[in-house]
């Protein structure tokens, strides 16, 4: 770069000076920051929107050390800022830049607080490259990295990500991924999205991955394991590929064979599938749930090898984390408060399958979810409305009011505007929000719009309300009053 002229050297003088006085008038310690979440409300961070995320990662083979790992994050500015909070714990920050610039960095919670050179305007690019490491070692029920019998797999809901890399670890900034993940030559890397290319030097391979649709944070997944790729097809030509262990790789293909026709009845129920790949994740761990990580969900082994679990059970487990890639996924939530609209569908079009395929009637579920709805609104809130989890028991979010609870809530409202209406209602719902957040004032809009009528006070209700409103065409329905305490 040629030296400046002595003009420009002036500007730039001033420009630095006015830099140092903002800096100087700054708090002198870093605070985390939030968007405001009502759940989580340090979760998110303001004043930037996240475009894409270039996450490189280097596995030496063991679970017992953290990765080496460099995050590298494109976003623009939405206000000026002095600082840029990224959410972002377990692991070790060793150089952080922005805009090409090295910065200053502190930690405050669980953020990294990054302080460039000067003031930075609303409306500017950044690319901020953060060197660290990512530690899987921390405690399993914490979320973020899984430890499996052979390599590592991700779980980042409901707010984990980033015990994994840095970034603005909220769903209402979805962004673009990119992952490159070195690994030892015998082990299989599969991530998101669509391979792009694999290279080879001496002992280790690094795989790339590119997701072609935004994603949230939550849903991020990169599988490190001894894998074998299983490949077929979906309805028109969807490129299916299922993970699995590779000493699993015949006992499992009963259950693997099964997904393209659930694909093909979820379609025939919403419209076409909203992603470039599906396929599911078999890893050898036990997290006590199972994930719907974007185009990759990630399934517990046992699910499928343990046979006290019935095969109805297990497949409808497998619809259900296939219907969040509509909802929860491609439509993700403005804010957790809007759970409901994950969970909720992913358990309707669970119960549906059921009903269709194994004999299980969708009316005898939802009179007994009806029984037990006081009861879990009295224990989690209102559907759209949950009780903050418990403190250090993120997961304790995923009551039975998000589940059988709002499914129960999506019965009300068929019950209240007819099937067609409905019907209608849910492929318009995955439509305009395809790739997009939406919250729960978005859904009552888009019912009302297809109704032809104000649904506003059959939603406060229903959503809001602490005991169950009456279920429309079954006035005899009564709910169990919650045992007092």
């Amino acid at each position: 770069m040629p030296f400046p002229s002595r003009r420009s050297r002036a500007a730039l003088l001033a420009a630095a000076a006015s830099a140092a006085l903002v800096a100087a008038a700054l708090p002198a310690d870093p605070v985390p920051l939030g968007i405001g979440d009502p759940l989580f409300p340090q979760l998110g961070n303001p004043g930037y929107d996240v475009l894409a995320y270039d996450i490189g990662l280097t596995y030496q083979g063991s679970n017992d050390e953290p990765l080496d790992a460099v995050t590298t994050i494109d976003a623009r500015t939405t206000e000026p800022l002095d600082r840029i909070n990224l959410d972002f714990t377990r692991g070790t920050v060793r150089s952080v830049a922005v805009n090409g610039l090295r910065a200053r960095f502190d930690t405050a919670g669980e953020d990294l607080v990054v302080r460039p050179v000067g003031r930075i305007p609303a409306g500017i690019p950044l690319r901020i490259t953060v060197r660290h490491t990512s530690d899987p070692t921390g405690e399993q029920d914490s979320g973020g990295w899984v430890r499996t019998a052979d390599g590592l797999a991700m779980a980042n809901q409901a707010d984990a990500g980033h015990r994994v890399f840095p970034g603005n670890d909220h769903p209402a900034d979805k962004a673009y991924f990119t992952f490159r993940v070195t690994a030892p030559n015998d082990l299989t890397v599969v991530a998101n999205g669509i391979p792009t290319g694999r290279s080879r030097m001496g002992g280790s391979t690094t795989w790339t991955y590119r997701t072609e649709h935004p994603m949230a944070t939550e849903l991020a997944q990169v599988s490190i394991g001894d894998s074998t790729v299983v490949r077929r097809t979906g309805p028109h030509g969807l490129p299916v590929r299922d993970v699995v262990p590779t000493a699993d790789r015949d006992r499992l293909e009963p259950w693997l064979k099964r997904t393209p026709a659930q694909l093909e009845w979820m379609e025939r129920q919403v419209g076409p599938y909203p992603f470039e790949n599906y396929g599911i994740l078999v890893a050898d761990t036990e997290t006590g749930f199972e994930l719907e990580t974007q185009t990759l969900s990630l399934f517990e082994k046992r699910l499928f090898t343990d046979t006290r679990f019935p095969e109805w059970y297990v497949e409808s487990v497998m619809v259900h984390e296939l219907a969040h890639q509509w909802f929860g996924d491609s439509v993700s939530p403005q804010t957790w408060s809007d759970l409901w609209l994950n969970e909720g569908h992913a358990t309707w079009y669970e119960a549906r399958y059921t009903e269709d395929h194994m004999d299980a009637p969708l009316e005898a579920r939802m009179r007994n979810a009806y029984i037990r709805s006081d009861a879990w609104r009295a224990a989690g809130g209102p559907p759209a409305r949950p009780l903050a989890p418990e403190p250090g028991e993120k997961i304790s979010l995923f009551r039975p009011v998000v589940y059988d609870g709002s499914a129960l809530v999506l019965y009300a409202l068929r019950q209240e505007i007819g099937r067609d209406a409905f019907d209608r209602l849910e492929r318009l719902w995955v439509r305009e929000h395809r790739d997009s957040n939406a919250a729960t004032a978005d859904f009552v809009r888009l019912a009302s719009q297809v109704s032809g009528r104000d649904l506003a006070a059959f939603f406060d209700g229903w959503l809001y309300g602490t005991k169950t409103p009456p279920m429309p065409g079954h006035p005899d329905w009564r709910s169990t009053a919650p045992a007092a305490s």
